[in-house]
């Protein structure tokens, strides 16, 4: 039997996800202007920057479109996210935090879009000249779920 949906312990873990994400954005909304940097290490600079498009800025330059096409992605994969966090057995906590990590970069990003019209982003790597595209704590979540997907279908099934 499954536990009831309000005592599932990775949804708490995806909310906390999602209040990360959203605090460290509304932190550098009410301490930084477009474009203004922080550098904090070396090859680290907080930032602010909006993206309109997806993943390394993808569309961001379409007509508006797209802000209702991630929105729905995003929303969809909550709800499937969230069915497969209720229907995942118990035993299984590595997947369940993959999920639950999956969540938190989807509906973070989902609230940024319902909210703005875009993404805010604000971690930033370099080195030297070369810089990654700019992201936030819900992409890096998004990035780590899937990293674990790939190591648990690498790793862990073949030991099995």
């Amino acid at each position: 039997m499954h536990r009831p949906f309000i005592f599932n312990p990775w949804l708490f873990l995806s909310i906390a996800g999602i209040l990360a994400d959203q605090a460290s954005k509304i932190w550098t909304l009410g301490h930084f202007s477009v474009y203004e940097i922080y550098v904090i290490t070396s090859f680290f600079n907080w930032t602010l920057t909006y993206n309109p498009g997806a993943a390394f800025s993808f569309l961001s330059s379409a007509s508006g479109w797209q802000m209702w096409f991630f929105s729905s992605v995003a929303a969809i994969v909550s709800v499937v996210v969230i069915i497969m966090l209720m229907t995942t057995p118990k035993q299984h906590k590595w997947h369940s935090v993959a999920l639950s990590f999956l969540l938190a970069g989807a509906a973070g990003n989902l609230c940024d879009r319902l909210r703005f019209g875009y993404v805010i982003d604000v971690i930033q790597w370099h080195y030297q000249q070369w810089y990654w595209p700019t992201f936030n704590l819900a992409d890096a979540f998004v990035v780590t779920a899937v990293i674990m997907w790939l190591l648990e279908e690498v790793f862990f099934k073949r030991a099995k």
